[in-house]
């Protein structure tokens, strides 16, 4: 089983991502997180299901999407790292991958 963790950013990501949805839909927020670590956790079994992130085009980068969000993770060394979790129609962070 692949061992799967969250970088300190993603967690941030997702707080905010329930924060402002919370504002007008508290349950729908907490439904979509929910939705959004359902998602990562299958990964322990299944690390190589998501797509390859286009805007990186390295096999290691890859990505779910889940609703209108895109979550973003390394693989690497039997390992996973959720990188960034952001809506889908913004454009790819400029973070270092």
């Amino acid at each position: 089983m692949t061992r799967v963790h969250w970088s300190p950013e993603a967690l941030e990501d997702l707080e905010a991502i329930q924060e402002y949805i919370g504002r007008d839909a508290p349950s729908y927020a907490q439904v979509l997180v929910h939705r959004i670590i359902s998602a990562v956790d299958r990964l322990n079994s299944f690390p190589i299901m998501g797509r390859v992130v286009p805007e990186v085009g390295r096999q290691e980068v890859r990505e779910l999407i889940v609703g209108a969000f895109r979550v973003v993770y390394r693989y690497r060394n039997e390992e996973v790292e959720i990188v960034t979790v952001f809506r889908a129609s913004r454009l790819f962070p400029g973070i270092p991958i």
